[in-house]
């Protein structure tokens, strides 16, 4: 592809925080509507978009990880080949406004990535 979509990425970890941050902090019973409709429980607006917000191409996501490991060669991209998607990009208004933040910023993810591989090699 031409590098130019957008997408959006998040440590596992920070996954991980933000559904155990849900389950201790969040009561889920506003999401039920008792207004008894065939005596059972109606679930509304149950969604919350667990992600950071912001998003680069994948372009900048290859020059980002030519600079964390070094890197001194060239980046190609083939335009011939499909770009896929233009924008991945989750709303995450809900989350934020129950408290939650990722810690783990792209930049530190990668390099804590690379660190990983580097000890195992």
């Amino acid at each position: 592809g031409s590098g130019n979509p957008f997408r959006e990425f998040l440590w596992s970890d920070d996954m991980a925080d933000a559904c155990v941050y849900l389950m201790e902090n969040y009561s889920f019973k506003n999401l039920l509507d008792r207004t008894g409709h065939n005596e059972k429980d109606i679930v509304r607006n149950t969604h919350i978009n667990i992600g950071t917000g912001s998003d680069i191409t994948i372009r900048e996501l290859a020059e980002l990880v030519k600079k964390v490991v070094g890197f001194k060669g060239d980046i190609y991209f083939d335009a011939s080949q499909p770009d896929g998607t233009f924008r991945k990009l989750l709303d995450v208004t809900k989350l934020t406004q129950l408290g939650w933040k990722y810690k783990m910023s792209l930049e530190e993810g990668i390099h804590k990535a690379f660190q990983h591989y580097i000890a195992r090699n």
